[in-house]
């Protein structure tokens, strides 16, 4: 897996969540990217169901995405994560008694993959409850796994079929101790999608306590 970028798209004014999806998608085909299958990427919040010695209790959201299906991912509130494989989700069930899944809370992506150059592209519909919240897209540059080294790059091509809705920098890079020069890996994809589904859920649910 290479550098990752995970950011939103706003919907274009006047149009709805598909058809601005479909916007994104002409423009990546004008680019010359080819289409390649379709994507998801999931997440399921759990509360914890006791405060453990008097520490403030964290939600665990457990993801999962197509790019590896044999896996799964864990992450807390706040970190740690773990990667573990698809076993894991039989386990929270057996950990009911401690963690309570929110299924009123369960996030999906799903949507196209792209394919130009050295570039791998996601464009996906957010959905929660099954109302469309947002869109997604995902850009990989594959070659590279340093983000110091490809950042302007990756952003340059992003603008080309984004415009002005390019994000900056991920905060998940800058914030390792090497920063732009630790090699990126799935857990950073992934906390950039949490923090996007998150993102999502707030903007939706105003004055909601929704974590």
């Amino acid at each position: 897996m290479g550098v990752t970028c995970v950011c939103q798209v706003p919907v274009a004014e006047g149009k709805s969540v598909q058809q601005s999806v479909d916007i994104v998608h002409k423009k990546l085909e004008q680019l010359g990217a080819v289409k390649q299958g379709s994507f998801w990427v999931d997440c399921e919040t759990y509360h914890p169901t006791g405060n453990v010695s008097g520490q403030p209790s964290k939600l665990l959201y457990v993801m999962h995405n197509s790019e590896t299906p044999l896996s799964c991912m864990g992450l807390f509130e706040g970190g740690p994560c773990l990667i573990a494989d698809a076993n894991f989700d039989v386990l929270m069930v057996k950990l009911k008694s401690h963690f309570q899944n929110a299924k009123a809370h369960k996030v999906e992506c799903r949507g196209s993959r792209y394919r130009y150059c050295d570039f791998l592209i996601k464009v996906g519909t957010v959905t929660m409850s099954s109302s469309a919240r947002g869109i997604s897209v995902e850009v990989e540059y594959c070659p590279c796994v340093v983000p110091g080294e490809c950042w302007n790059l990756t952003k340059e091509f992003m603008q080309s079929f984004l415009g002005p809705s390019v994000p900056e920098l991920p905060s998940v890079f800058a914030a390792k101790p090497e920063g732009l020069f630790a090699p990126s890996d799935c857990v950073d994809t992934m906390t950039q999608y949490l923090e996007l589904f998150n993102k999502l859920r707030k903007m939706q649910m105003p004055g909601s306590n929704v974590r």
